[in-house]
This record gives C-alpha cells, sequence and structure tokens, in this order.
C-alpha cells in the first residue's frame, strides 16, 4: 500500500466526524440549560421541610378522609365554567356542599384564579365564572359538607 491510497482513505475524517457529532450534542446541551434557566418560574416548593415536620397530621387527614369515601371528579362546560361532581361513599349525588377552589396553571408564568361555586343540580356544582385562557389547569378543590372537609386536587383542560 503506497502513501497516496493510505492518505485517501475514508478513516481519516473519522476524527473529524467524532468532533463534529461532540460539538452538536455540546450545542444542544447548552441550548436546553439556556432554556431551563429562562423558562424557570424561580419558585421551588418551600414547604417541604415544614410538611414533612408535621407529616403524621398529614396522615391522620388522608386516613379521615379516605374513611369519608367521598369522590370528586371535575371537567370543564363547553362555556368554559369549572364543573365539579361530588358523591358521598355510596355514590349519590352530595348536595348542598360548600365548595371553595382555586385554578392554577401547572405550566408557565403563574397564573392564579379564585372559583366560587354554585350548585345546580344534587351533587353537581358549577364554577360561577369561565376559565379565560385555554390549556391546562390544575383545580384545588376544597368541600364541605355534613361537618366533614375533603380537599382534591384535579387537572381539567380547557379547549
Amino acid at each position: 500500500m503506497d502513501v497516496q491510497t493510505r492518505a485517501r482513505s475514508p478513516w481519516r475524517l473519522f476524527p473529524w466526524a467524532v468532533a463534529g457529532f461532540m460539538s452538536i450534542v455540546v450545542a444542544v446541551n447548552l441550548g436546553m440549560v439556556w432554556s431551563a434557566l429562562h423558562s424557570f418560574p424561580g419558585q421551588a416548593g418551600g414547604d417541604g421541610f415544614d410538611l414533612s415536620n408535621r407529616y403524621d397530621a398529614v396522615l391522620a387527614r388522608v386516613a379521615v378522609q379516605s374513611a369519608l369515601g367521598w369522590s370528586v371528579a371535575a371537567g370543564i362546560d363547553p362555556a368554559g365554567h369549572v364543573v365539579v361532581h361530588v358523591a358521598d361513599q355510596s355514590h349519590a349525588a352530595l348536595a348542598g356542599a360548600a365548595l371553595e377552589g382555586i385554578a392554577r396553571r401547572p405550566l408557565g408564568a403563574p397564573e392564579e384564579t379564585k372559583l366560587a361555586f354554585r350548585e345546580t343540580t344534587p351533587g353537581r356544582y358549577v364554577a360561577e365564572a369561565p376559565l379565560e385562557a385555554k390549556g391546562q389547569w390544575e383545580v384545588l378543590l376544597s368541600v364541605s359538607a355534613l361537618g366533614h372537609d375533603t380537599a382534591a386536587t384535579r387537572r381539567v383542560i380547557v379547549r
């Protein structure tokens, strides 16, 4: 094999190909780091330590809520109102409950809407104001009825 044949071998480009692929990997990673730093809302969950200090109380509250057996389902009507269905342990509609709610965006810029509910039929509660913005919302609900309270978080999508 002479010198000229060895110089034209395709393997002579292998180091350049490796360097090119590594450059692409580095560029993609830098882009992802930039995106993460510029889209972070700036607030991490700060109540984790406090929550761990009173974890037994949290477990007791969850046990009481589970013993109630209430089911809470949420959805969106065509006009964009949050609709909540509450049922007791026997799956009968839970009429006369007091509901409070907050709708929050799970992603993106922080957005929060306080919800006031009215009962339209037994066990069916409709928010008085619609959620204006399309997309995903996390609805934090507090239900009080028959001397008991329960809390639920449900994800809804406004289309």
